[in-house]
């Protein structure tokens, strides 16, 4: 978990590393333990007025990869430095015509013990064809969590950054350096 501040120094970062031709905005920068994930927005292709959704979806999937393609020695570049600075993988993606597309993602193992109930519900996902495995019903229970809850999570981690700023205020924060007096 980061602040609010650390979240936006990094967009920041991002924002003035980041070459100026690569995105026609930074739409959104997400942050966790493991990864950063780096979406921008680029244009969508010019299609001829009342064009069919078929064609619409086919020329966006191309300009995605289009790129994908183009940019991946600059999007490297600009990875290795944030890597290196910050401690963690960064994973892109991009926004064509209203579409998302990730192009990589750091699918982080989680381990944790379930109980016999817990193990019940997971297995009856797979039962009934939701996920095929325990791992994917757990991803699937976390998605529909996230789906339903932002609010809560917002609430939440609007506390946890509260928490970080009194903990920075205490006995065992670094002491602010002291103006100097020059007379």
């Amino acid at each position: 978990m980061i602040t609010t501040e650390q979240h936006e120094k990094l967009r920041g970062w991002f924002a003035g590393r980041l070459p100026d031709d690569l995105f026609e905005e930074l739409a959104e920068l997400s942050v966790d333990r493991e990864e950063i994930t780096v979406i921008g927005r680029i244009p969508a292709p010019r299609l001829a007025e009342g064009a069919p959704a078929t064609e619409r979806e086919a020329a966006v999937r191309s300009r995605v990869q289009e790129f994908r393609e183009r940019t991946r020695d600059a999007r490297i570049e600009v990875a290795r430095e944030a890597e290196h600075r910050f401690r963690r993988k960064v994973s892109w993606g991009v926004e064509c015509a209203g579409e998302r597309a990730l192009f990589t993602h750091v699918a982080a193992p989680v381990m944790t013990r379930l109980r016999q109930p817990e193990r019940q519900v997971l297995d009856t996902l797979i039962a009934g064809g939701v996920a095929r495995s325990r791992s994917d019903a757990l991803a699937w229970c976390v998605r529909l969590v996230q789906r339903h809850t932002d609010d809560w999570l917002t609430e939440l981690r609007d506390s946890l950054e509260h928490v970080q700023r009194v903990r920075a205020q205490g006995p065992d924060a670094e002491p602010e350096e002291a103006p100097t007096d020059t007379e």
